[in-house]
């Protein structure tokens, strides 16, 4: 929707909430006295901690809340009023809050697939915008977020909170300064156990939710849903989420694209992988899961002289004998989250949002890095929105889109080839003729034990394995693949189209 069309859209909602009586404010901010105005997109469980953090920040008022679900909202809006000396408005459609000159900023955690266009929507209404990642559902959204923060000139910060965590920033820059070596390759690892979602189905929507509105950029479904829990589960749908390589995939990427310096998307890209191990779970083999996105998926980016792999594992993480891996990551078996960087004189490995540790080619510890919260980040962005420097931002959307777009290329790979089954001998074979710094084959090996120690029969549920895709990273196309070019927009419902970067 265009900014002229929405504009006409609220003129008389906006009439009819009234104006909101507050302390004075302007869209710079720029005097102590003064108070950024925010509103709330989405008050879910990741809308409850930015709620948190601006409650905490003295510098704001939480002015309106966003919810389809009418209950999650009104119970966010009274915990707001018990920590703020009024109660924030609370409305369904965001279109009702974007006109008024009193909200200065916006803070979304929607689901994936109205993260760029809430973004858009908001700074064509003059608002800075504060976007969970991933900051885009695709590659086009994420073009049209930049464009439009530059045009606009607003500030734009993406929810990737290690670009302010102490313990990283400083390991990336022990890491660039030399202190592991020469580093050309990374490896990301999301081993978080995800039990499966239940079976494909036609479920209610819950009562209170405006499933129209929920839809919003995707196609209308009826309104039926086909997973039993509506709020979390979309994430594991590919009509709304990316799976974990797009959930807790840009944390991830994005820390090893910062580590490695690379500021591009990558030339090639290819991902191998698969929907396992729910039938041996449930004890039948004839059990379909509701979920369309991998829980185990490996992808290869390949950056000319320098790599980075990340694998997803979605099943249970037993004891392994992968030593080198435990050892750096501090575990035999239970969830890995993190990344590795290999050096020529050493490893660096982020375990967590705020600890990072860098060993020497014989595992000893070298140097430890400790510290980081929400909070930093969120303090980021309201410097920024003060000051009205994008420099001042630690995530500027641009960054979210590079890491964003990893998952977005890793799963267009996987989506083209996931009924290309293969045998891990082909597999293999294949992986054979791929560029890549890492070891192919004992990525390969690691991930069939997982999937073995899971009860996974390969014979009968076999991996899928996608096309080595060429990425035009200037053009943001692929110049040998019409069908991968496809994926890298969606198709929208009329009122809810996300502009493309030339249309802002």
């Amino acid at each position: 929707m265009s900014h002229l069309n929405r504009r006409k859209f609220v003129q008389h909602s906006l009439a009819a909430a009234g104006a909101v009586a507050l302390a004075p404010r302007l869209s710079t901010a720029q005097s102590p006295n003064e108070k950024i105005g925010v509103a709330i997109i989405g008050a879910g469980g990741r809308g409850g901690s930015h709620i948190g953090q601006f409650l905490k920040d003295k510098r704001t008022d939480i002015l309106y809340v966003v919810d389809v679900d009418e209950a999650k909202g009104n119970a966010r809006c009274d915990a707001i009023a018990k920590s703020q000396s009024f109660r924030p408005k609370l409305f369904s459609d965001m279109r009702r809050v974007l006109d008024d000159k009193s909200v200065d900023a916006i803070s979304t955690a929607t689901p994936n697939h109205w993260h760029a266009l809430c973004g858009i929507w908001s700074m064509q209404a003059g608002k800075d915008a504060y976007i969970e990642k991933p900051v885009c559902h695709n590659i086009a959204e994420g073009s049209a977020l930049i464009a439009a923060a530059r045009k606009y000139n607003r500030i734009c910060q993406v929810g990737t909170q290690s670009r302010s965590n102490p313990a990283c920033r400083e390991a990336v820059a022990f890491l660039q300064s030399g202190g592991i070596g020469e580093v050309n390759f990374a490896r990301g690892l999301c081993y978080k156990r995800r039990k499966s979602i239940g079976p494909k189905g036609d479920y209610p929507i819950p009562a209170g939710v405006d499933f129209n509105l929920w839809s919003g950029p995707a196609e209308y479904t009826d309104p039926k849903i086909t997973r039993q829990r509506f709020h979390y589960d979309w994430h594991w749908q590919r009509h709304y989420g990316n799976g974990d390589l797009g959930n807790q995939g840009p944390h991830q990427t994005d820390i090893a694209r910062w580590g490695l310096g690379i500021d591009t998307h990558p030339s090639t890209i290819v991902s191998y992988g698969g929907r396992l191990g729910y039938q041996a779970e449930r004890m039948d083999p004839d059990y379909v899961d509701a979920g369309d996105t991998a829980n185990t998926e490996v992808t290869i980016y390949d950056y000319g002289d320098k790599c980075i792999v990340f694998e997803t594992r979605g099943l249970e993480i037993k004891e392994s004998a992968d030593d080198e891996l435990n050892t750096l990551f501090g575990s035999k078996k239970g969830n890995k989250i993190g990344v590795l960087f290999y050096g020529s004189e050493g490893y660096l490995v982020q375990r967590t949002y705020n600890h990072c540790i860098a060993y020497d080619k014989d595992l000893k510890v070298i140097k430890e890095f400790k510290g980081g919260n929400d909070e930093l980040h969120f303090q980021n962005f309201l410097d920024a929105c003060a000051s009205r420097r994008m420099e001042d931002l630690n995530a500027d959307v641009r960054e979210g889109h590079l890491s964003a777009g990893m998952s977005h290329l890793g799963n267009i790979s996987y989506y083209l080839g996931e009924n290309n089954h293969a045998t891990v001998k082909e597999i293999g074979e294949a992986l054979e003729q791929v560029k890549s710094l890492d070891d192919n084959q004992e990525t390969l090996r690691r991930t069939v034990v997982h999937l073995q120690d899971n009860g996974v029969d390969l014979d009968k549920y076999p991996l899928a394995l996608g096309p080595v895709l060429k990425f035009d990273t200037t053009n943001e196309t692929f110049p040998d693949s019409p069908e991968a070019t496809a994926l890298l927009s969606r198709s929208y419902r009329t009122g809810f189209a996300c502009p493309t970067a030339d249309k802002v």
